[in-house]
């Protein structure tokens, strides 16, 4: 007989670039609900790796608004932040064993090539005195599918469609790659639900993933909320932070976006709304589109 499976672990994984808005309370709610339905634990982690990308007092904010909305995750906050030195580990690692290598091309130089790292510097034995960034090699003919919960399958040839991919910046910030693929393992995420603009990147996850000897979460990616000129609702387009008192709304709506059931009137908290939504989460119900514009909610 095989094993059981292990217990399901979500999680949410918000940038502290500015308070939360409708897009991302969307995601946080199909996260949480994913994982009560099943029984699991929703974690909470925050992506605070790009410092002068971040607001100051956003991630008070932000954790200020997920309490408020009722979406209490379980166990501590886990902060990128304080993982540097384990981040810096795994480089070392990389580096010591020819698996990465350091890196100094331009993005000029990369713009030239199609936006694909051509192996520039694989050979060239760069010194850690001087700004480079890290790569990881990517072995040819590196074929990555990712098959999603709720997305048609997606195939990707590494090597010919990405290249060697940067796993710590020329600044010495570590990449979002590298730091989200130890960060899942670090907390024994088993699903990743998470909006379709990170899809894309998920074969070099995946690939990480494969070259340390990680195990390999299930991905499901919902489509993300936009606005009327078709921009993904966020920080850099202005998307407005939620108002905490108007949270029974903000739910119904996201909700709605989500295509799941109306919670009836007598639904009036937060509690409620998110008990009587947990109980009847269908992921399929989740239309299976990469994005969907704010109009739909009218």
């Amino acid at each position: 007989m095989g094993s059981a499976p292990a217990p399901y672990v979500g999680r949410f994984a918000p940038s502290p670039t500015g308070p939360l808005h409708l897009g991302s309370l969307i995601c946080a709610l199909a996260s949480f609900l994913d994982a009560r339905s099943n029984d699991g634990r929703w974690l909470l982690r925050m992506e605070d790796l790009d410092p002068p990308r971040e607001q100051p007092g956003a991630a008070d904010s932000i954790l200020d608004s997920l309490r408020a909305h009722g979406l209490y995750w379980d166990g501590p906050v886990l902060w990128q932040s304080q993982r540097h030195a384990a981040y810096a580990a795994v480089v070392d690692q990389l580096l010591e064993s020819g698996r990465a290598f350091r890196c100094d091309c331009s993005r000029q130089m990369l713009a030239q090539s199609g936006g694909v790292y051509r192996g520039h510097c694989r050979n060239r034995n760069l010194s850690c005195n001087q700004p480079t960034a890290v790569r990881l090699r990517v072995d040819e003919d590196t074929l990555i599918q990712v098959d999603d919960g709720l997305q048609q399958a997606l195939q990707q040839n590494l090597a010919q469609e990405v290249g060697d991919f940067t796993i710590q910046r020329k600044d010495s910030l570590f990449a979002y790659q590298l730091a989200v693929v130890l960060d899942d393992a670090e907390q024994r995420c088993t699903h990743v639900l998470r909006g379709s603009d990170l899809y894309d990147s998920t074969p070099r996850q995946i690939y990480l993933q494969q070259v340390l000897g990680l195990e390999q979460p299930a991905y499901t990616h919902i489509p993300v909320i936009t606005n009327a000129a078709g921009q993904k609702l966020s920080k850099q387009t202005h998307a407005p932070a939620l108002d905490n008192a108007e949270a029974c709304r903000h739910l119904c709506l996201a909700l709605k976006f989500l295509n799941q059931a109306t919670p009836p009137a007598h639904c009036n908290t937060p509690d409620s709304i998110l008990s009587f939504a947990s109980e009847r989460w269908q992921l399929l119900a989740v239309p299976a589109t990469m994005g969907l514009p704010e109009s739909s909610l009218a």
